[in-house]
């Protein structure tokens, strides 16, 4: 049920935002060198290596680790990148990946590929087993501003607790936060 329901909403959703998808990829194409999209290896079910579209925020010469571990990530930034982040748009070519059933709407956020602390701890806890997603319960309670152990927490409740109903809040909290632009890496 949640497959389908992910599917119908993210080709709805696809549908409705392809005019400014369209808008922000010419905008990131236009304002930085590089392709508008980057593609991010990600962990996903099982642990197992997939791709993830975002739009490009960083430079194409930003070193592949998580934002947090830069030393100085706002020299990085593309021309519009902050902007992209904080508002979360850049994350709107992730449909692609939940079209594909890589990734849910909701879910423990997908790991990168080398973020070996977090893959290791989610598999202790279970947490692996899980459809990673766009947003998930660690998201809502600090996005990128809680450490790894408290981050997978978060995921082992969500395991432990998830329903439709805990997706609908879920949601619904994504939705304030974003509009907030409230815990959000820039």
């Amino acid at each position: 049920m949640k497959r389908l329901l992910d599917f119908c909403l993210s080709l709805f959703l696809t549908a409705i935002l392809l005019f400014p998808m369209v808008v922000i990829a010419l905008l990131v194409r236009l304002t930085s060198r590089g392709a508008a999209l980057y593609w991010s290896d990600r962990v996903g079910v099982n642990n197992r290596i997939f791709r993830m579209p975002k739009f490009r925020t960083m430079r194409t010469d930003t070193p592949a680790v998580a934002t947090h571990l830069l030393s100085n990530p706002d020299v990085y930034l593309t021309p519009i990148g902050s902007l992209l982040r904080k508002s979360s748009l850049d994350e709107l070519p992730q449909l692609w990946s939940v079209l594909k059933g890589d990734m849910s709407f909701v879910g423990p956020r997908p790991a990168l590929f080398n973020q070996d602390d977090l893959v290791a701890l989610r598999t202790e806890k279970g947490v692996h087993v899980l459809i990673p997603g766009i947003t998930g319960w660690a998201q809502i309670n600090g996005r990128d501003d809680i450490p790894i152990p408290l981050k997978v927490e978060y995921d082992k409740y969500y395991l432990e607790n998830r329903s439709f109903f805990f997706d609908m809040k879920i949601l619904c909290l994504t939705f304030y936060k974003v509009i907030r632009a409230k815990d959000v890496s820039h």
